[in-house]
């Protein structure tokens, strides 16, 4: 069997635009893409885990048929062995000669451009440019201010939104009923809130958590995925609403000595506090005012 089949993200990964999950109104301006047949330049923008690369892969499955391994290269612009490597091997593939349908180009899909430098982004442009007549290119980054504006200009630019909560849940439902995975509600809540709207980190989570248990519970799931215990998190709040700040310490420290960064005490804080409802401004709020008594209770 083929490693990446082992893999549930790739096993379970869409083939095409009608299986795509959230963000429909952009699946319905590529599935127009698809049958106009014209793709232009695409700057997918997002968080993580929403489907950029996904759908893009889809849209070039739909539009380039059977050409589609010969025609289409998926390249990581953070790639360990550099960025001229990954330049080399766009350069090399726009210019390799295909005969390919009228209307129809070859497609490079770029992930993570905006971790490229200015210099790099540039030679970027350059080769976009040179190559326009037989290439499209598909760039994925999770912040297009990172972009420089010449190839934003050069791009249709698209902008992908989290997940919602019941689109993720649907999804790991069904890969729990054709994997034969028991679950509880309360294991799939947890799978939702360390996923914080990324799919592809519920996917992976559900499938780290089946193989070391037989069910998927709460517990479970924090056992091995790696974020703060939101329990924890929870009596720490309480705490800071009693005032009890030395208390909240001690319940810090917890979390300290199980390894977590502070950091990922924050983040876990802030989604946390986001099921309260409240709005924004008053979540960051509660956390300047947290961080203010918290570092006063250490002296």
């Amino acid at each position: 069997m083929d490693a990446k089949i082992d893999i549930w993200i790739e096993k379970y990964r869409p083939s095409t635009l009608e299986e795509i999950i959230g963000n429909p109104e952009i699946t319905k301006r590529l599935q127009f893409i698809a049958k106009e047949g014209n793709m232009p330049n695409l700057l997918l923008c997002g968080p993580p885990g929403t489907g950029k690369t996904t759908s893009v892969l889809c849209l070039a499955r739909e539009m380039l048929g059977s050409h589609f391994k010969s025609a289409v290269v998926e390249l990581n612009a953070s790639d360990d062995r550099g960025v001229d490597v990954v330049r080399e091997n766009i350069k090399n593939f726009a210019k390799k000669s295909l005969i390919l349908p009228a209307n129809k180009h070859k497609i490079v899909i770029l992930d993570e451009v905006d971790s490229m430098t200015e210099p790099a982004q540039q030679a970027l442009r350059r080769i976009m440019e040179i190559y326009s007549s037989t290439t499209r290119f598909a760039l994925a980054c999770n912040q297009s201010n990172k972009i420089i504006e010449p190839i934003q200009s050069r791009c249709a630019v698209i902008r992908y939104s989290k997940l919602k909560d019941e689109q993720i849940l649907k999804r790991l439902v069904t890969i729990c009923d054709l994997e034969n995975l028991t679950y509880t509600d309360e294991g799939m809540e947890a799978l939702l809130f360390s996923a914080d709207g990324d799919l592809r980190r519920a996917v992976n989570n559900l499938q780290i958590v089946s193989a070391g248990f037989k069910i998927v519970t709460k517990d479970n799931v924090f056992k091995v995925c790696d974020i703060p215990s939101p329990d924890l998190i929870q009596k720490m709040l309480e705490n800071c609403l009693n005032g009890n700040w030395r208390l909240a310490h001690e319940k810090v420290n917890q979390l300290l000595e199980l390894g977590h960064s502070p950091v990922d005490i924050i983040v876990t804080m802030r989604s946390l506090l986001k099921t309260m409802d409240a709005p924004e401004h008053v979540l960051l709020e509660y956390i300047k005012v947290f961080l203010n008594n918290f570092s006063r209770s250490c002296i």
